[in-house]
């Protein structure tokens, strides 16, 4: 196995700053959260959930990182690295935003500056996977320059693996 850099866990943008997780993130994660109609999680489920987070990012040295908007200094949503259905020596890219900010383009600006902290870990290749019905997430991949590797079937319909080589 190839050894790998930490990856950075404070990154900035022009209009973002992306920071480790902290138990006062955990009533906005809920409602981040509800917003996809499956039901709203427990604020104490999602404070074990921030624990599990931060737990795994100081195993694995990837993360799964807050958005913060630099100037409101809200909580928009969230952009990182996990293993999810890939590997840890070739990680996914994930990111949620509230609908509220969609069409801003911070999901873009987040995995963007992500990418770049991928890039400095010293990995070759990134994946992301998407619901076939997420066109404005499968745009912000092609932004980055992500293309379609194949499609899968799962029980909540189709789902679209993308790839990246890095740098």
């Amino acid at each position: 196995m190839t050894t790998y850099d930490a990856m950075a866990f404070h990154l900035e943008t022009e209009r973002l700053v992306l920071r480790p997780w902290a138990e006062s993130d955990a009533a906005e994660f809920c409602a981040l959260l509800s917003e996809r109609g499956k039901g709203t999680p427990t604020v104490e489920r999602i404070r074990t959930s921030i624990a599990e987070l931060l737990t795994a990012t100081a195993t694995t040295g990837i993360a799964l990182l807050p958005i913060q908007r630099r100037d409101e200094g809200d909580f928009i949503g969230y952009c990182g690295l996990i293993i999810g259905r890939s590997t840890l020596e070739e990680p996914e890219i994930a990111y949620e935003l509230f609908q509220r900010v969609h069409g801003r383009g911070y999901a873009t600006e987040a995995a963007s500056a992500v990418l770049d902290a991928a890039i400095a870990t010293g990995r070759k290749r990134l994946w992301s996977t998407v619901g076939a019905w997420n066109t404005p997430s499968l745009r912000v991949l092609e932004k980055l320059r992500f293309e379609r590797d194949h499609v899968s079937t799962e029980d909540n319909g189709e789902v679209v693996w993308l790839t990246r080589s890095l740098p």
